[in-house]
């Protein structure tokens, strides 16, 4: 499919009566993709894209059609979202360790590349601590520098593995056997059912 195509087919996939904050709604969607301003209908249909009972489908095509207009970041957020259906997604506020006190010495990408460890209070069956992947996204920054705090989400590589998370908990993420920093759980959503899809996904590294 072609970008126009793309996004009309995603449109299509929206509620109705869905608005965003500033009451734009599927119909202002048509009106854009009419005069090909198709970045804003993009832009638009990720705001529209923001409730729960999206399909994954929607999300795989502003993906498509992001790439294809090679709009990179708003391509790597529509594949992670669509990874947040699939997967769960938990909301935290990270903090973490200054770069004399931590492994780290850069920035860490805010675009889902990083898939730290996160140790979530689960024990092996030898009674260690035992850690479970989860991807990262900051909100609203492109990089988070060490010894930062960021609003970030995570989407569990293995769901079954954080259903006990729940917000205030806190939590640690580890690059190595070091702690990297600290989280402290605000929101938990539990993976979507998918009709017909029993796939686990992780998000795309861009």
């Amino acid at each position: 499919m072609d970008v126009p195509d793309l996004l009309e087919s995603a449109s299509l996939l929206v509620p109705a009566e869905t608005a965003t904050e500033n009451d734009i709604t599927v119909q202002d969607i048509w009106d854009y993709l009419a005069h090909d301003e198709w970045e804003i209908a993009l832009g638009l249909l990720e705001e529209l894209g923001d409730g729960r009972s999206i399909p994954p489908a929607l999300w795989e095509k502003l993906a498509e059609a992001a790439e294809q207009l090679r709009m990179e970041r708003s391509a790597a957020w529509c594949h992670w979202r669509c990874a947040e259906i699939r997967n769960g997604v938990i909301r935290a506020e990270l903090t973490l360790r200054p770069a004399g006190q931590g492994r780290r010495t850069i920035p860490i990408s805010g675009t889902g590349v990083l898939r730290p460890m996160w140790d979530i209070g689960d024990l092996s069956p030898t009674g260690e601590r035992a850690v479970s992947i989860a991807a990262l996204w900051v909100e609203n920054m492109p990089i988070l520098e060490p010894g930062g705090q960021a609003s970030v989400r995570l989407v569990p590589l293995t769901p079954s593995h954080w259903t006990h998370v729940r917000p205030g908990q806190r939590i640690t993420m580890h690059e190595d056997r070091s702690v990297a920093g600290t989280a402290v759980v605000s929101e938990v959503h539990r993976p979507a059912a998918v009709p017909g899809d029993g796939r686990r996904y992780a998000p795309r590294p861009y």
